[in-house]
């Protein structure tokens, strides 16, 4: 079972869910890709995360319209509308029938290849569509206890090299951070970017609390995580001052409390960076305030029927 940011609980139901996969339904054993596809060949493609609550999927704009300008922004035509693609997540959760405490992974590849070659013109039919549902609830120990971040050496990348603001299915830069990571014995790495200051985790984003103020990267080397915008916006709507600006390690270390955010977990307490303690190992009281905050906007939002 993964730990860290995303531990769950085991649900055997996921072993026979049924995956959606260009207009098959097939059981999880079944569901294959071709070797010539360009996911498996070259990672070129976009995807998402997407949580289902109370029926409802839970910023389900915000993270399609970043799907499909990903995209665009590589180029590639996800060949159908955006109704068409959320109503064929809800036709899978319906063959499933799933309701609530459900997180999908959304594929989109540029499809099959004649050939393994990385140019486009090899490419053969219209993108290939995955979409694979699982009962998926974090624990509560990883609510409270407190995650242990490492600094990595793997820096975040650049526009002019892979544009880190792009949900991208070629995701080697956060893997080798990980890696990294895990051989240091943290749960997640945290990454600078290519000027020395914090950008994000190798998974979630990342910030600090500093007195009564909320400090989170610029944005400019990280995913512009949907959770992470949904954060900010609750903190400026409780009169909670939060600031997008460049910091360094140093200012992390001291650091009155941190914390992570992500689509599947919402919001995790740090209580450890490197060796320096934060909020003493304990998850700190406005990380549990955000939590609550989070938790309830959730559920406003998206109430049960």
């Amino acid at each position: 079972m993964p730990g860290g940011t995303h531990e769950y609980i085991q649900d055997p139901r996921n072993d026979n869910v049924l995956i959606y996969i260009n207009g098959e339904m097939l059981p999880r054993p079944e569901a294959k890709v071709s070797v010539f596809d360009s996911g498996f060949l070259l990672g070129d493609g976009v995807w998402e995360g997407i949580r289902l609550h109370n029926g409802q999927l839970v910023f389900c704009e915000e993270h399609i319209d970043r799907l499909y300008i990903g995209a665009a922004a590589i180029g590639m035509d996800i060949g159908m509308s955006k109704n068409d693609l959320v109503a064929k997540i809800h036709d899978t959760l319906a063959a499933n029938e799933m309701y609530s405490d459900i997180h999908l992974r959304l594929i989109i590849s540029r499809g099959l290849k004649t050939t393994p070659y990385q140019h486009p013109r090899v490419n053969i039919g219209g993108p290939t569509v995955v979409i694979i549902p699982e009962y998926k609830v974090v624990t509560e120990n990883s609510k409270s206890n407190g995650l242990k971040l490492v600094s990595v050496t793997t820096s975040r990348a650049s526009e002019s090299t892979q544009d880190p603001k792009i949900n991208s299915l070629s995701k080697f830069n956060c893997i080798q951070a990980c890696i990294e990571a895990d051989r240091l014995g943290g749960d997640e790495g945290l990454m600078l970017d290519m000027h020395g200051y914090v950008s994000t985790c190798n998974s979630t984003n990342f910030f600090i609390v500093r007195g009564s103020e909320v400090l989170t990267s610029t944005g400019e080397y990280c995913l512009n995580g949907v959770t992470r915008g949904a954060i900010i916006d609750l903190c400026r709507a409780n009169n909670i001052d939060v600031l997008e600006k460049n910091f360094l390690t140093d200012n992390v270390y001291t650091a009155d409390e941190a914390f992570v955010t992500g689509t599947f977990a919402g919001v995790l307490p740090v209580t450890a960076v490197n060796e320096h303690v934060l909020s003493n190992g304990l998850r700190g009281p406005l990380t549990k305030k955000l939590q609550d905050l989070y938790r309830s906007e959730i559920d406003k939002r998206y109430p049960g029927k």
